[in-house]
C-alpha cells in the first residue's frame, strides 16, 4: 500500500505541473489520463475486456495485419520467449488480437490483463507501452513507475505502432515483461527487436495491398519501411509513411498521378537513381523484342507511341 500510494502522489505532483507535461512524454501522458479519460492513478482497475463477439469482430476488422503478423511474432517470440516476455498485438484501438507468451507465465500475464481480448489504450489503463504509442504514433518504452496505474508498475514495456498502405496508425506490437531485472539497457534492445517487427510487417502489409505493382525502395535513412509502388507507366499507386514523409507525398498528389522517376530524381538532386536504371532497361528490353519497331513496342506495353517516344527520349533510349 505505501508503494501504491507513494507512486500515487508523485503522479499527482508532476501531472499537476503544465511545465513537466509539456517537457516530458511520460508527464503529458499522466496529464492526459486524468484530464482526458478521468483516471486516478491508485486506482486498482484491470484493462477492459471485449465480449466473445466483439473480440471476433475485432479480428475481422483486422484479418489481413494478423495474417501478415503471425511469422514475425512467431520469430519474435522464439528469441524473447524465454526471456519472460509475452508479446501482444493490438489494432489501432489497443485490442489485442494476438499473444504470444510461455505456459509457465501465463498466470502472472492473465492477472495483470496481458490477454487477448483485452484493450490497453490509455483510456482504459492510462499510460502503457501500447496505449501511449498508439496516441502519440511512435514507439515507446514504458518502464514500471512510468506507468499511470500503481496497479502496472511491476511492468515494462516497449511498443511500436504499425501503420497500413496508406501510412495511417493501424496496429502495435508489444514486448511486456513483470522482470525486476529489466534494466534499461534491456529494454532498448527489446526496443529495437519491436521496431524492426514492426516495420518488416509494414512493408508485408503494403505489399500485400499493392501486389500487382512494382515496389520500389527509397534509400532513405529514416524510421520505418521507405517504400513506393509503381504502376508499369512508372505513375505511383502508393507509399508508405516514411516514403510520404522524406519525398512530401499525400493522397491527393498520388490520386493526381505523379511518376516515380521524378520523384527518386528530385531527392538525388539530378542523379536518376535506380528507378530510371531500370526502366531504361526494360524499354530497351521490349524494343529488342520488337526488333526496334516503336509502334510494336508500344502495343507491347500498351502505351501509345508519343508515350513511348516521350520516355525513350527522358531515358536516353535510341
Amino acid at each position: 500500500m505505501a508503494a501504491v500510494r507513494e507512486h500515487s502522489d508523485y503522479v499527482y505532483k508532476v501531472a499537476h505541473q503544465p511545465s513537466a507535461a509539456a517537457s516530458s512524454p511520460i508527464a503529458a501522458s499522466w496529464r492526459r489520463c486524468m484530464t482526458l479519460h478521468g483516471l486516478a492513478p491508485e486506482e486498482g482497475r484491470q484493462p477492459l475486456r471485449l465480449s466473445g463477439a466483439e473480440f471476433e469482430l475485432a479480428r475481422q476488422r483486422s484479418a489481413e495485419l494478423i495474417l501478415e503478423a503471425g511469422g514475425e511474432l512467431d520469430r519474435l517470440f522464439a528469441t524473447v520467449g524465454r526471456a519472460g516476455c509475452c508479446l501482444l498485438l493490438t489494432d489501432d484501438k489497443g485490442v489485442a488480437l494476438e499473444r504470444r507468451g510461455a505456459v509457465g507465465d501465463d498466470a502472472d500475464f492473465r492477472d495483470l490483463g496481458l490477454w487477448s481480448g483485452t484493450v490497453w489504450s490509455e483510456a482504459s489503463v492510462g499510460t502503457n507501452g501500447i496505449g501511449t504509442a498508439i496516441a502519440d504514433e511512435r514507439a515507446v518504452v514504458i518502464q514500471r513507475d512510468q506507468h499511470f496505474l500503481s496497479s502496472n508498475i511491476a511492468l515494462s514495456c516497449t511498443t511500436a505502432p504499425i501503420r497500413d498502405h496508406l501510412g495511417r496508425l493501424a496496429a502495435a506490437i508489444d514486448i511486456s515483461t513483470c522482470r525486476a531485472d529489466a534494466s534499461e539497457m534491456t529494454m532498448s534492445l527489446l526496443s529495437q527487436a519491436v521496431r524492426d517487427a514492426a516495420a518488416r510487417i509494414e512493408a508485408g502489409l503494403f505489399r500485400r495491398a499493392f501486389a500487382s505493382a512494382r515496389i520500389v525502395l527509397v534509400p532513405v535513412d529514416r524510421a520505418g519501411p521507405a517504400l513506393l509502388a509503381v504502376d508499369r507507366d512508372d505513375l505511383v499507386l502508393g507509399a508508405t509513411r516514411a516514403a510520404r514523409q522524406w519525398l512530401d507525398l499525400d493522397d491527393k498528389r498520388i490520386a493526381a498521378g505523379v511518376p516515380a522517376s521524378d520523384l527518386l530524381r528530385e531527392d538525388t538532386s539530378g542523379d536518376a537513381g535506380e528507378l530510371p536504371d531500370a526502366e531504361r532497361a526494360a524499354l530497351r528490353r521490349v524494343l529488342s523484342r520488337a526488333n526496334g519497331n516503336v509502334s510494336m513496342a508500344a502495343d507491347l506495353l500498351g502505351i501509345s507511341r508519343a508515350t513511348l517516344y516521350r520516355k525513350m527520349k527522358r531515358l536516353h533510349v535510341n
